[in-house]
């Protein structure tokens, strides 16, 4: 149902809405509650070139100024008993990715300037550690006089 309602409200958006700060909105997902009451719609927005801001305010209001039309249609085209009411909110899993990708970067980075200070590094004590026994020397028979 939320796979559905996530489709015709995308399409509604961008076919059936005449809002101009609409165009720049993608839904991303869309959560529905158990008893099909409630229906959460998540979006992002994207700024109209690489280097402008989006507009989040504008699209956050024109979102909630058509958000009964965009639920006749999407009664219209469901055909369930009762169409859920529908909230709209931010999706900022993109941020949030974008921020995990940024240190995971960093970490790699870091990772292989270790790597390359490990290639020149020399042991701080003998070259090997470890205590070694001879046994040729510590041959322990004890004698009798």
């Amino acid at each position: 149902m939320s796979k559905r309602i996530m489709t015709i409200i995308a399409s509604a958006i961008e076919h059936e809405t005449k809002d101009w700060r609409l165009q720049y909105v993608t839904i991303t997902d869309c959560k529905v509650t158990g008893d099909l009451h409630d229906a959460t719609v998540y979006y992002t927005v994207r700024g109209a070139t690489l280097d402008q801001e989006p507009d989040v305010d504008g699209a956050a209001e024109a979102l909630n100024r058509v958000r009964g039309q965009l639920r006749k249609i999407m009664g219209d085209q469901l055909g369930v008993r009762y169409t859920p009411t529908l909230s709209f909110s931010l999706d900022t899993v993109p941020e949030a990715s974008a921020h995990m990708e940024e240190l995971l970067a960093r970490a790699r980075a870091r990772d292989e300037e270790l790597a390359e200070l490990a290639k020149n590094a020399q042991p701080a004590g003998d070259a090997n550690p470890y205590r070694t026994t001879d046994t040729s020397e510590d041959d322990t028979t004890v004698s009798e006089e």
